[in-house]
């Protein structure tokens, strides 16, 4: 594997992982967590993220294989999963919103999954090793090197964003960012049902 393609690959995977677009989701998952944990919050869940990118990375085909999972299968199930999710965002519950903790503070989901570590990126995760089947540690790296790019757009602009708009502003993207993501997981649930009938 050339470095263009490295690059390449890296690129391709930072636009699926889609950070900008989850800044905002971020901003309304964090928004009842206090400043000086965010970025704890956030270096937690991205790192649970990375753990299960690269699991998926080194024993994903072994298992969907073993468990013979249909890739269809895992793209309705992630848009089920996003919906739900959306849903709370949109018409939240009296209870805190991602989390059963009392603080409010999100674990693992919504955050490190599936917004991170998503359906599509877990997805093309999977199907690295099938296209470079002979570059295991070149992969890791291509996997390292977009979630480090991630993590820097997440961790960086995600806590200036929110003093900017404060709790009003971020009720309202809340509620538009449920929205999208309710079309998001519609049209993946439909993306994984036109393939099976195909």
């Amino acid at each position: 594997m050339d470095i263009n393609t490295f690059i390449s690959l890296v690129i391709l995977l930072t636009i699926v992982m889609d950070p900008l677009g989850n800044i905002p989701m971020f901003i309304s998952a964090l928004k009842d967590v206090p400043l000086q944990r965010r970025r704890i919050v956030i270096a937690r869940e991205l790192s649970i993220a990375l753990g299960i990118m690269l699991f998926f990375l080194l024993f994903g085909k072994y298992i969907v294989s073993f468990l013979n999972i249909d890739p269809t299968a895992m793209s309705v199930a992630g848009g089920i999963v996003l919906f739900l999710i959306a849903l709370q965002m949109i018409f939240p519950p009296s209870h805190a919103q991602f989390s059963d903790s009392p603080d409010g503070e999100p674990f693992i989901v919504p955050l490190a999954i599936p917004l991170v570590a998503g359906p599509s990126t877990l997805s093309m995760v999977l199907l690295f090793p099938m296209q470079q089947p002979h570059k295991p540690w070149i992969l890791l790296g291509v996997v390292v090197s977009a979630w480090f790019i991630n993590a820097i757009i997440l961790g960086g602009l995600s806590g200036p964003l929110s003093r900017m708009l404060g709790r009003r502003g971020l009720l309202a993207m809340e509620k538009l960012m449920g929205m999208i993501l309710i079309t998001i997981s519609v049209q993946m649930i439909m993306r994984g049902l036109k393939e099976f009938l195909a």
